[in-house]
């Protein structure tokens, strides 16, 4: 298998033995970073804190207590959504009871609407209203916003049509810590673990939004978002902290382009050797657990995951907004939603992206709109989390602990939200959670 066969977009040549792609990765990091808002674990906050999420949205459908933060992002998307603010949440039930079914892992996304008059006597006084210093800086093109959020080092694709928050192109929305592009990547050369050095962000207009680990990704630019419905019925209040279990650690979120080494020749994992069909016979007599690992072996999906994974195995998310998640499987009920599209773009070394098209993602329930890919969180994301909780009880007869291999988020296309101009609206969207295969282990 070539390890470039994948679902990710945009792979192109680099210096050296390695290539780029439009992926952007994001890292657990200790250290404060430029992007205050995204984060992994710990406790939420809210893009509006006097409009907390409706509070049956903290609740897993499973056991009705109240989840964990897995994810907040800052999901600022300029050149899709210029007038938006957006902040994207992931939420899982900690307790094993609950895994492996449906409910236990939810996703929201918050957003702020500002209805824009393109009137030439407004924007003039909104220019004359920006120092002209910073006016003469807007004029220099864009710098990579990987660089300026998360420390992600400078993309090396030029400018592009693809405004993401963990990627941003020169253009006259504003930027997006995760997405913007300038110079060769400097750390090309190397293996891309978790860097951390930043390069300061470059001077943003005093009314910009502050940059996201969304806008540091190359994106295309979206279709016209269609009005989107009220919701209806008064919210339940969101639960106190003192309602929810120990949360888990607070990490900051590093992010960088995604590098793959290019060996000289593609070769298969040491693990994954031919099956014969005397292995065959002797799995299927071997009962259900024997059957579940021979299955397993030939899932291509799963060798193409976990050899893509170990190119940057401190990796916790990948994303690329209107992109293709990377499928742990495509033989369970998520895999098939985008197998269709992920068979499409197994083309040798080149990859292009499925952009969104092809997937079966449920439409929005509220506005009707597809959803698209914008995020996943691998399963090196368990391992930070769940460090030193061994042994934490939820209850009776129960534990903490998850088994999932990804979680894919999927979200409206239009980002459809409230009406109102400046009023946040919330929205839960789609998650397809691949479940970690139980593998008989001898």
């Amino acid at each position: 298998m070539d390890p470039y066969d994948s679902d990710s977009s945009g792979m192109e040549d680099d210096a050296g033995d390695y290539t780029e792609t439009n992926v952007l990765l994001g890292y657990a990091a200790d250290e404060v970073s430029d992007d205050s808002i995204s984060h992994l674990g710990g406790w939420p906050t809210w893009l509006d804190p006097a409009t907390p999420p409706p509070g049956d949205f903290a609740k897993c459908r499973v056991c009705n207590n109240p989840m964990l933060l897995l994810l907040q992002l800052n999901g600022d998307l300029p050149k899709h959504f210029p007038h938006d603010e957006r902040w994207l949440y992931i939420f899982g039930c900690p307790r094993k009871t609950c895994t492996s079914k449906p409910g236990s892992i939810r996703a929201l996304r918050g957003v702020k609407k500002h209805k824009i008059n393109n009137n030439s006597s407004k924007q003039q006084k909104q220019a004359q209203d920006v120092p002209q210093p910073i006016l003469a800086e807007q004029e220099k093109p864009k710098q990579d916003l990987g660089a300026s959020l998360f420390g992600a080092a400078p993309s090396t694709q030029g400018q592009s049509a693809n405004p993401n928050p963990f990627s941003s192109s020169s253009s006259p929305a504003q930027p997006n810590p995760f997405a913007s592009l300038s110079p060769p990547s400097t750390l090309a050369a190397k293996p891309p673990q978790n860097p951390f050095s930043a390069t300061p962000a470059a001077a943003a207009a005093a009314d910009s939004l502050p940059e996201t680990f969304a806008e540091k990704a190359r994106l295309s630019s979206p279709p016209p978002a269609k009005p989107a419905k009220q919701p209806a019925g008064p919210p339940l209040p969101w639960p106190p902290q003192s309602a929810f279990p120990k949360p888990y650690p607070h990490y900051h979120l590093d992010a960088e382009y995604e590098t793959l080494s290019r060996p000289s020749s593609p070769t298969l994992p040491s693990t994954s050797q031919p099956v014969t069909i005397e292995e065959e016979s002797s799995s299927a007599a071997g009962g259900a657990e024997s059957k579940d690992t021979f299955e397993s072996a030939l899932d291509k999906s799963f060798l193409r995951f976990s050899t893509r994974l170990a190119h940057n195995p401190e990796q916790v998310l990948r994303y690329e907004f209107r992109g293709t998640p990377l499928l742990y499987s495509n033989t369970d009920a998520v895999g098939k939603l985008f197998s269709q599209s992920s068979s499409a773009n197994n083309s040798h070394l080149k990859v292009s992206s499925a952009a969104g098209n092809g997937n079966r993602i449920p439409r929005c329930q509220y506005c009707g709109r597809e959803r698209v890919f914008e995020v996943q969180l691998t399963p090196h994301a368990i391992t930070v989390l769940e460090e030193g909780r061994e042994g934490i009880g939820l209850g009776p007869n129960d534990d903490s602990g998850m088994e999932w291999g990804t979680v894919i988020l999927g979200v409206c296309a239009g980002d459809c939200g409230l009406e109102q101009d400046g009023v946040l609206g919330w929205r839960e969207e789609w998650v397809g959670v691949q479940w970690e295969e139980r593998v008989a282990r001898k």
